[in-house]
């Protein structure tokens, strides 16, 4: 068996804009539960917004990086650990919050915010946390991440279908309350649909190598939880805030990661099966997560 390092998957650029346009519908489904009053409550009250920000690229950043140094695991895996730490909030982060009983407009604000930061951010989490570590510093030499690229993707990924479900939903709150829930069930299922077909299209090489990596990405997700709950929790928000920072540090934008992964880094098999398996394992322990939550009312 060749060393997953030197592994490139099966991933065409077509199915990159069907990951994207799908990652679009799936923002564009929670957007249309939310108005811009949602939005100004937190501009008044920004200390849950900058606790989260702060849980999301600094936080987990550091502790994925003593994390590798820790448990030292294949150079493209450690810089997949690492690129997936770097990225933002994914947008199931928002579904998963609202079915936690958490508070979805700040799930939102943080996801919007920081994956416009993201154009500037995760490219320097990346360069910095991957030059610290010895074994990722090569690959990163060999790489670059477009910054344009970044923000055209983050665009057409969240921005756009952000603002065209608030519009929706304040222009036409009779067609949202119609659509909402099943358009939100309908997006998730397309999502992890689209999942399975693009392992199906690796399967071999998946299957070959996703022993290696699932331990590592359970734990990292553990450990990403565990950064936004501590985070919150030192910084004395309320339940509320806190199952969504949580969450929102606990659910990396995996989609975007592959779309990195496979534009700048060239499906290198490591990263690409982190990313993956992430995208599998972080929706089916933070939906998980909402169900024991939402068992009990958050305090506000």
């Amino acid at each position: 068996m060749n060393s997953l390092d030197d592994v490139v998957l099966n991933f065409s650029p077509g199915s990159l804009h069907i990951l994207n346009a799908i990652l679009a519908v799936v923002m564009f489904s929670i957007a249309i539960d939310l108005k811009p009053d949602d939005f100004r409550r937190l501009t008044k009250a920004p200390k849950p917004l900058l606790t989260g920000l702060f849980s999301q690229f600094l936080v987990l950043p550091a502790m994925t990086f003593g994390f590798v140094l820790l448990v030292q695991p294949q150079p493209s895996i450690a810089m997949g650990l690492m690129l997936v730490a770097a990225c933002p909030g994914g947008n199931i982060s928002n579904f998963i919050t609202h079915r936690a009983g958490g508070n979805a407009a700040l799930s939102v604000s943080m996801t919007a915010i920081a994956t416009v930061g993201a154009i500037l951010l995760t490219p320097l989490n990346i360069g910095f946390w991957g030059s610290m570590y010895g074994p990722t510093r090569e690959i990163l030499r060999s790489t670059h991440i477009d910054p344009v690229s970044v923000a055209i993707t983050v665009g057409f990924m969240l921005v756009l279908p952000l603002l065209l479900g608030i519009t929706l939903n304040v222009k036409r709150p009779d067609i949202t309350a119609r659509w909402r829930t099943r358009l939100q069930w309908l997006s998730m299922g397309i999502f992890f649909a689209f999942i399975i077909i693009a392992l199906a299209a690796n399967w071999g090489l998946f299957q070959s190598y996703a022993a290696m990596v699932a331990g590592l990405v359970i734990a990292h997700n553990a450990l990403a939880l565990s950064a936004g709950y501590t985070t919150a929790t030192l910084a004395g928000l309320s339940p509320f805030n806190r199952r969504a920072i949580t969450i929102e540090t606990g659910i990396q934008n995996s989609g975007l990661g592959l779309v990195l992964i496979f534009g700048f880094f060239h499906g290198l098999g490591g990263m690409a099966v982190v990313a993956a398996f992430w995208g599998i394992w972080h929706a089916l322990s933070g939906i998980v997560l909402a169900a024991i939550l939402n068992r009990t009312k958050a305090e506000r």
